[in-house]
């Protein structure tokens, strides 16, 4: 009995929607039709030359019953790692009171993080420019005359 292995690569967005339009069993002409575009634009997307706007990816997503995460993303590319998720599920049976202290908590720090990286962004920027710059071409003499240099 032979075992087959099957191996889950990552996919772009273009290689999603393709294999997405596919699971629901439509045509690249039906899901145009369904989303109100050209077939051949649906093939641009498709293909990975061209990129939908904002507008016609809700359309698309809403014609798949799928989420835009799940469009853009792989299933474990976002959210918290598992030990996190234990600790949110944990949370999620503590008392109101309880969970508002935590979602408190956990406000205040991610408050001071974005704070140190706006702090060290502008300490950055602010930072003198390390480039050469040339140096000061030295300013021309004045020839005294003959009387001035008698004066001193």
């Amino acid at each position: 009995m032979a075992t087959e292995i099957t191996f889950i690569l990552p996919m772009s967005f273009p290689e999603r929607l393709a294999a997405l339009r596919k699971e629901h069993g439509f045509t690249q002409q039906q899901m145009a039709d369904k989303i109100g575009m050209h077939v051949s634009q649906l093939k641009r997307y498709e293909s990975g030359a061209s990129q939908p706007t904002i507008e016609v990816f809700r359309r698309i997503a809403l014609a798949l019953n799928v989420s835009a995460d799940m469009l853009l993303f792989e299933t474990d590319e976002r959210g918290p790692d598992e030990r996190l998720k234990l600790q949110f599920e944990a949370v999620s049976k503590l008392d109101e009171k309880e969970r508002e202290a935590v979602e408190t908590m956990i406000a205040g720090v991610l408050h001071m993080h974005d704070a140190k990286r706006w702090t060290q962004a502008v300490a950055a920027s602010a930072a003198p420019a390390t480039k050469a710059v040339p140096a000061a071409k030295p300013a021309k003499s004045k020839r005294q005359s003959p009387r001035q240099g008698a004066h001193r």
